[in-house]
């Protein structure tokens, strides 16, 4: 039998209200035009970023199906799309699943590719692979926190060895015609925070760009990103620099280009939740309040979500990441804890998605909690 949902499903909050932070509830409320953020750069002269909001790499998630499912849901709204971290070991083994996650369709570009490993030589065979599949940008992956990357040498340990990024950058620059950027944190620790350092490495090696999350490595997620710091490496460096971190809503982009400088702003987890958020930063430029999404909509784009891994990818495959997804979705909706619940325990997408449509269906409670607007603070 399958688990009970709850029948009084609705959206708790606004849809793009994640978790507000304490400096968050502090920030005053808007007092001028969006018109004068920044809106658009571009990648070593040739890759235009417009709008300057990018979708950020998460490892498990942004393979094809949801790049092409941000693409879709905000139309102009993202300027370019990064791959999940691509292991270079994989693609030298050519196995077969690692060079799947190269697979991308036109509608994804412009489409960077991120990579990651500590071998220059391996580095460099990688990228000439994705460049000849079609990859508008490589990405060096400098950040990754997860212990099995950083104890290979790859991921955010290359903050550490500042000698062996340079290897791998300038092998780069010898078999690319596309430009290379890095991703990089603020640091491995505390003591170590570096990131202006690795960034001014990085520029002298030839990147053409940086992308900065403002924790450190032994931070993971934790705590908040720093974009003070992130602030610093812009003013280091004439390349174009990304800023990455606590971009909850669609008011937190907007204000984080105006206030550090930062050429463009990454989103990645609160896109999870609230998928539509480029488009709504894409509003509150124009000048418009963003639509609240509806649980009508919700629910229909966790439907849709569902069809199209099952249509793209191997049955267990897609049931993992399915389970994923949806559950991030449905996470702001009251009654969505039972549906979470449901949906974890179901032995197919088939029997996901008819649960989906029975909870679609559910009348709406009389004592639904008002959708308030969009939180527009900015300062």
């Amino acid at each position: 039998m399958e688990p009970p949902v709850a029948e009084a499903l609705s959206i708790r909050a606004w849809d793009g209200a994640v978790e507000a932070t304490p400096e968050a509830a502090r920030r005053p409320a808007p007092t001028a035009a969006y018109g004068d953020v920044p809106a658009a750069f571009t990648i070593g002269g040739r890759v235009r970023v417009t709008p300057n909001v990018v979708l950020a790499p998460m490892s498990g998630i942004t393979d094809s199906v949801y790049r092409t499912l941000i693409k879709d849901l905000n139309p102009g709204a993202v300027g370019l799309v990064v791959t999940e971290l691509v292991s270079i070991e994989g693609l030298a083994r050519r196995d077969p699943r690692t060079f799947g996650m190269l697979r991308h369709v036109p509608r994804e570009h412009p489409l960077s590719i991120q990579l990651f490993g500590s071998d220059p030589v391996r580095m460099a065979e990688a990228a000439a692979i994705a460049q000849d599949l079609g990859a508008d940008v490589v990405d060096v992956n400098c950040g990754c926190p997860v212990p099995k990357v950083v104890k290979r040498g790859g991921g955010a340990e290359l903050m550490r060895q500042g000698p062996v990024l340079g290897a791998i950058l300038r092998a780069l620059r010898g078999v690319l015609a596309i430009p290379y950027t890095v991703k990089i944190r603020a640091g491995w620790d505390d003591t170590s925070r570096n990131a202006v350092e690795i960034a001014r490495l990085a520029e002298g090696e030839g990147a053409a760009m940086i992308a900065v999350h403002g924790r450190t490595r032994l931070q993971l997620y934790t705590g908040h990103s720093d974009w003070d710091l992130i602030a610093e490496v812009k003013q280091a460096v004439r390349v174009p620099v990304v800023g990455s971190g606590d971009v909850e809503q669609a008011a937190d982009a907007l204000m984080r280009v105006r206030t550090t400088g930062v050429d463009g702003v990454m989103i990645g987890r609160a896109a999870l939740a609230q998928p539509w958020i480029f488009r709504d930063v894409a509003a509150l430029r124009a000048g418009i309040v963003p639509r609240p999404v509806t649980l009508a909509e919700r629910l229909a784009t966790v439907d849709m979500v569902l069809a199209r891994l099952d249509a793209e990818l191997p049955p267990e495959a897609a049931l993992g990441r399915a389970r994923g997804l949806a559950c991030r979705m449905i996470k702001f909706i009251r009654g969505g804890g039972a549906l979470r619940e449901s949906l974890t325990r179901l032995p197919s997408i088939a029997a996901m998605r008819d649960q989906v449509a029975r909870a679609a269906a559910a009348p709406e409670p009389d004592d639904d909690i008002p959708t308030p607007p969009p939180r527009l603070l900015f300062h």
